[in-house]
């Protein structure tokens, strides 16, 4: 069912949801599509229309807020293994084929102040970030229902682009001042974008990308949050949410828990995949931090790959009726990954459905959207 983008904002900031929202996120793994044909899918269950899944139309701002230029990428060598190409950063780009859907970095740009200065430009404010005609395309969709998204760079996920972890994690502490200068050039250009378009056009949604952790926490702790990142997201988010801006999402896997008392700090009240493997349990989540942190995902994925028994466990408890006093979109935390049983997966929309209050597929129904935004 297509939520309107009115619907959608009640129901993560808390108002008395119309309905519950049962979402997929970000679809398939690589090579589940074949594994489902051969179990008998059809294309509607392989495309996942079948499924009726919950959405709401989105619409980008028309601002460009990150990495403006940057190298013509360069295709280097393309094997029945992998593909490896040079991008925009000028890093050495390496695909493994049938399993992988994100190239990873050989090398990177970025090692000190000097290799900074080269490639700073690429994420300095000109007028050429907005284009206005989008601006007023999106003002159009927004009237008839669609939710404008902005999106800013991420404090942490751009260092680690431009750096490596490992490089952008010691310059907290050994070039402090080079982090400074990066965040301060994302700030003041994401600023400037997104000050000028919000005068015309109410921005819905403030999104950045992060991921930032792993299954043992973050990379960076609160005391790195509050002095470095703090002041560029807050300066956004005071401004943009002066204008009408309701939310502010994050998008980060892993155990984000010691962090995000300082997130939320920095006016995030959003997040998602929410990663159970990670430790990151919505149901104590909700517990702690009440309508402060709307969610998206929060339902463990690989439980998908075990039996019905468990299915129903994981849903009960995660769809539970102290859950269902909105702001959340049920999901899954991430791909569907392979080995899903078809019939597994079948049954999941089914009882998940059920738990939710919402009608049985009828199918005619056909619907969903990438929800990860």
């Amino acid at each position: 069912m297509r939520f309107s983008r009115e619907e959608y904002l009640d129901l993560m900031t808390f108002q008395p949801p119309r309905r519950q929202m049962f979402v997929e996120l970000f679809g398939p793994l690589v090579g589940l599509e074949e594994e489902w044909r051969a179990q008998g899918a059809t294309e509607d269950e392989i495309n996942l229309t079948a499924f009726d899944w919950d959405y709401v139309e989105v619409v980008r701002c028309g601002g460009v807020t990150g990495l403006r230029g940057g190298y013509e990428p360069v295709l280097l060598e393309d094997t029945a293994e992998y593909r490896i190409e040079r991008d925009e950063l000028g890093r050495t780009m390496k695909l493994p084929k049938g399993f992988a859907t994100i190239a990873l970095p050989l090398d990177f740009p970025v090692k000190d102040w000097d290799s900074w200065l080269k490639v700073k430009s690429w994420y300095e404010y000109s007028d050429e970030r907005i284009d206005w005609q989008a601006v007023e395309r999106a003002k159009a969709a927004q009237a008839q229902g669609a939710l404008v998204v902005a999106s800013i760079p991420g404090a942490f996920d751009t260092p680690r682009e431009l750096m490596g972890d490992a490089l952008a994690c010691a310059c907290y502490y050994e070039q402090p001042d080079l982090m400074m200068d990066i965040l301060q050039t994302l700030s003041d250009t994401a600023f400037r974008v997104l000050e000028q378009i919000s005068e015309r056009l109410v921005i819905d949604q403030l999104s950045v990308h992060e991921d930032m952790a792993g299954k043992a926490g973050p990379l960076i702790g609160p005391r790195q949050v509050r002095k470095f990142i703090k002041p560029y997201f807050s300066r956004i988010w005071d401004m943009l949410s002066s204008r009408g801006t309701k939310i502010f999402d994050m998008d980060s896997d892993g155990n984000m828990m010691p962090v995000l008392d300082a997130f939320l700090e920095c006016g995030l009240n959003s997040m998602h995949p929410m990663e159970p493997a990670a430790g990151m349990d919505i149901v104590e989540i909700r517990k702690k931090y009440g309508n402060r942190l709307a969610m998206r995902g929060g339902i463990d994925k690989h439980v998908l790959r075990s039996s019905k028994d468990a299915i129903r466990a994981e849903l009960e408890y995660k769809l539970q009726p102290f859950m269902q006093q909105g702001g959340i979109a049920f999901g899954l935390d991430h791909r569907i990954p392979n080995g899903t049983p078809l019939e597994n997966y079948r049954y999941y929309v089914k009882l998940g459905r059920e738990l939710l209050g919402l009608p049985p597929l009828d199918g005619k129904s056909r619907g969903w959207r990438r929800m990860a935004f």
